[in-house]
């Protein structure tokens, strides 16, 4: 499977190569060679994702209604079309393998100035995400990462400051809670709008204990 990075990265949105030589040429190279970009995330739940979808878009961020509110696990990524299937094994094994856990955001912060993203925190639960991400960019979609992993759910991106600051000062005390059963692989289309291609449910029964074992101590003869 060739996996390459498309045009963000999983924590600060840097723009790279393949965005810049044009929106509309990219989409044309990604059909015409049959590759599509496809990423991997937990998505914030109603109302929570709505309401900061919401929010988003009204500090002016045009991306908003294109993109679920989510945390991101692997980020956009380029693979070919006939490679779906072994991908889509390879999340449902991780998958399996995965449990249920509790994400909590609490508060906003920011990357700037090193990239223009105001985003909402994670503040429980960003252990288990760094090492589901791990598991989940592996196997077919093994990549390093261009910064250190960093859960987080954005809210601006790349618009004026004043509007950055804006969403970083209105959301600060915006909070939420929620047990997060699994995550999800999406794919962004010509237009630009990431949509969902199917959830991932995490195994709800925990691995069965191992069998107590019983010690004897045994006295050496004499």
């Amino acid at each position: 499977m060739r996996a390459t990075l498309s045009w963000t990265t999983s924590t600060h949105h840097t723009r790279h190569t393949a965005h810049e030589r044009g929106r509309e040429a990219t989409r044309e190279g990604v059909n015409a060679v049959g590759v599509t970009i496809i990423g991997v995330s937990i998505a914030v739940p109603e109302p929570y994702g709505r309401l900061l979808q919401d929010r988003r878009a009204g500090f002016g961020d045009p991306a908003a209604h294109a993109i679920p509110t989510h945390i991101t696990l692997l980020p956009p990524t380029e693979v070919l079309r006939e490679d779906l299937p072994g991908l889509d094994r390879h999340l449902a094994r991780v998958a399996a393998g995965g449990r249920p856990f509790v994400m909590r955001l609490d508060g906003t912060a920011t990357f700037r100035p090193v990239s223009p993203v105001v985003y909402v925190r994670v503040a429980e639960g960003d252990a288990a995400c760094g090492e589901l991400q791990e598991q989940v960019r592996s196997g077919p979609v093994a990549r390093e990462l261009q910064f250190p992993y960093h859960p987080h759910v954005t809210v601006a991106h790349g618009i004026a400051e004043e509007a950055m600051d804006r969403a970083q000062l209105e959301l600060a005390g915006f909070s939420a809670e929620w047990t997060a059963s699994g995550f999800a692989l999406y794919e962004q289309g010509p237009d630009d709008v990431w949509r969902q291609l199917r959830v991932y449910p995490f195994a709800t029964e925990e691995p069965p204990a191992l069998p107590h074992q019983h010690t004897r101590r045994v006295t050496a003869p004499r």
